[in-house]
């Protein structure tokens, strides 16, 4: 199991990958997978879009991942959009494909979705699906965590109880939103302590290489952009190559400061880029 993998190892590595939204950047997809898994990462993960829009394709890259390229893969679920129905249909497809673990997500609702559709959903909560997958299926499930508070949180206080409810739940272990100050996950870490909560954490990590993810970022995670972030951006932004090399010596020197501080995971958010992941991983 994953979880167990991330207790005895001093800190794996992992990576997310998405499914294209056109068919044929979706064929041109499994090149860049071969790429990305090259360098041996510990599992990778495989998102869809909010609503399972495109689940198959997510299931058909998971499977591959899993028989081809011979790596573990955890495969995203959402709670917005999906019904019992839908959830056992795509986990027994799951299992049928040998794929074992999953991401337990409450996921962002869709724009094309009326407020009645999304607040007559069948699971509120990551942790009502969880509670059913457990409930109805062999699979291992993965769950996330927000070190700066999910965006919608009352509180960071209300988060971390949600978070505990997640785990109780059935969550074996955790994947963070991405961060960019690594003093706001070593925070994160001690209030999680502090809560009970001790199944293993990664840190996610996303590569800052253009001037745009910024506010995708920050729209996304509720992620903050320290001053140091700020000034690479000021410094770089115009030039489009300088601008993803000194990305890539940032996001370096974060995983190093986490790997120093015996983190339990590092999960690289790749953005299907094989060029900028190879050069991190060989750094680090």
């Amino acid at each position: 199991m994953i979880s167990d993998l991330l207790k005895r190892t001093k800190t794996t590595l992992s990576f997310e990958v998405s499914p294209p939204k056109t068919e044929d950047e979706f064929q041109a997809v499994f090149g860049k997978l071969e790429a990305l898994a090259a360098p041996q990462p510990n599992f990778i993960s495989c998102t869809y879009s909010a609503g399972g829009t495109n689940a198959g394709k997510t299931v058909e890259l998971a499977s591959y991942i899993q028989h081809h390229l011979h790596t573990d893969v955890i495969a995203h679920m959402t709670c917005v959009g999906f019904k019992q129905s839908d959830l056992q249909k795509n986990c027994t497809l799951l299992e049928k494909e040998g794929i074992r673990y999953v991401m337990a997500l409450r996921g962002d609702r869709p724009q094309t979705m009326k407020d009645e559709q999304f607040n007559s959903r069948e699971f509120f909560y990551a942790s009502d699906m969880i509670c059913y997958l457990k409930a109805n299926t062999s699979l291992h499930i993965a769950g996330a965590c927000y070190p700066e508070k999910h965006y919608e949180a009352a509180s960071f206080e209300s988060d971390l109880i949600h978070l505990k409810e997640k785990v109780e739940a059935g969550a074996s272990f955790l994947v963070t939103q991405l961060f960019f100050e690594n003093d706001t996950f070593y925070r994160f870490q001690e209030r999680v302590a502090d809560m009970g909560i001790t199944v293993p954490v990664c840190a996610g990590i996303m590569p800052i290489t253009n001037v745009k993810q910024i506010g995708k970022s920050m729209n996304l995670a509720g992620s903050s952009v320290p001053k140091e972030l700020e000034n690479m951006i000021i410094a770089y932004g115009e030039n489009k190559e300088d601008m993803r090399k000194a990305g890539v010596d940032y996001a370096v020197r974060q995983i190093l400061d986490l790997k120093e501080h015996g983190v339990d995971g590092i999960h690289i958010y790749t953005m299907n880029r094989p060029k900028t992941t190879a050069e991190i991983v060989a750094q680090i």
